[in-house]
């Protein structure tokens, strides 16, 4: 039985699971390929290296949408978060940059598993009139680990070392087997709000062999479903958001560093941090009322804003102000898209609406430093973020095509 409030115990402690399930794999991203290169891999191998566990996820999705539709969340979330855990333990015992690939793909696995569990759990916990809210809140713990874990683990690695970041790694996925064990609420999966059965015994007493048959057809096109169609196109837009942010985050140190700028980067992250949290916090209650096409404008612009501030930036200042812009872009747009994608799909196609999601997500975590690495090596470094600009207009283009006359 669904609650009335978003702050049930249940909710909060689903909350403090997506925390850690986020910490684990974000705080292995910006060391993994450095790590690999130290245990001898080559770059090639270190971009590899670098992209493979999304690219795992974005395989494994489909498939986990299904299972979290068809399984208990609090078993998927189970298996997600062992797996990860295996795969820290893997990084820290490892001898070579083979055996790292092996945890990147367990990495991927688990993460995927975990990303569509909680948010698919968390959604299901919610009242239909506070989804926007509640998963604005959800959103908002997502991109304080995303923001706060490269911090935390540079920081780890330089004063004790790739192996003691590992671990911190390895003791998030352990807090999240923890964490779901204090959940009331399993998340069994939800059936179809239908007259299904009474229909059923009434064909079964004309024609048993027909009632079967129609139901085995029907089981049969519910097992092939990995996509949701009706998701794309918001999977795209949340993809062409990530794509500026992954590449920014992969290279503004090499930018920065390569044009001599005066400035401290790492103050990037933990203000795109702040004022994430700020953001999210102040217009919680706007995510259920105001349309999904006026949010997406103004992300549009404030994204432009932080993309040519990063262009133009010569001092701390317009670097700051290129992340709160950031945060009203990328960042506002990840909850937005997600809750919009539920609210869509319906409460028994929550899993399948949240893979799709994640689709998007994950293509532009993977395309994001590949764009970049293609963009440092081939460009004049002035051209780098004007370059990136291209996937606005493309947002706008998607949501006008598919999503222009369609109610959120």
């Amino acid at each position: 039985m669904k609650k009335d409030s978003i702050y049930t115990k249940d909710i909060v402690l689903v909350l403090a699971a997506s925390f850690f399930f986020m910490v684990s794999p974000m705080l292995t991203t910006p060391l993994i390929a450095g790590y690999a290169e130290f245990l001898g891999a080559g770059a090639f191998l270190m971009g590899i290296i670098g992209g493979l566990m999304n690219l795992c996820s974005l395989f494994c999705r489909p498939f986990v949408g299904n299972l979290a539709d068809h399984l208990s969340k609090y078993r998927v979330a189970a298996i997600g978060s062992a797996i990860m855990a295996a795969a820290s333990a893997i990084y820290v015992l490892a001898p070579n940059s083979t055996w790292v690939i092996g945890g990147r793909l367990l990495h991927g696995v688990g993460y995927s598993c975990c990303s569509v569990c909680m948010s698919t759990w968390m959604s299901n916990m919610l009242p239909k009139e506070k989804v926007g809210t509640g998963m604005g809140l959800y959103g908002t713990m997502n991109a304080l680990a995303m923001a706060i874990s490269p911090s935390i683990g540079i920081y780890v690695y330089r004063h004790l070392g790739y192996h003691a970041a590992f671990v911190v790694s390895l003791a998030s996925s352990i807090a999240i087997l923890i964490t779901i064990q204090f959940i009331g609420d399993k998340g069994e999966p939800k059936l179809p709000a239908t007259n299904a059965p009474a229909a059923a015994e009434s064909i079964a007493a004309k024609s048993t062999a027909a009632g079967t048959a129609a139901k085995s057809a029907a089981a049969r096109k519910s097992s092939l479903q990995f996509i949701d169609v009706r998701i794309l196109p918001l999977s795209a837009i949340i993809m062409l958001f990530t794509i500026p942010y992954y590449a920014a985050q992969s290279f503004l140190v090499r930018y920065s560093e390569a044009r001599e700028l005066a400035v401290n980067v790492s103050l990037f992250f933990t203000l795109y941090a702040a004022a994430l949290l700020v953001l999210r916090l102040s217009m919680k209650s706007l995510f259920d009322r105001v349309p999904f096409g006026r949010f997406l404008t103004g992300s549009i612009l404030s994204a432009g804003a932080s993309i040519s501030l990063l262009a133009i930036m010569h001092n701390n200042w317009q670097m700051l102000f290129a992340a709160i812009f950031m945060a009203g872009g990328y960042g506002l747009m990840c909850s937005i898209c997600q809750s919009t994608a539920i609210l869509m799909a319906g409460e028994e196609r929550r899993g399948l609406a949240n893979s799709t999601y994640y689709v998007g997500l994950d293509l532009g975590m993977a395309l994001g430093p590949i764009i970049g690495g293609l963009l440092y090596g081939n460009l004049p470094l002035a051209y780098f973020f004007p370059s990136l600009l291209f996937t606005l207009p493309l947002i706008a283009a998607v949501y006008w095509i598919f999503l222009r006359n369609k109610k959120r």
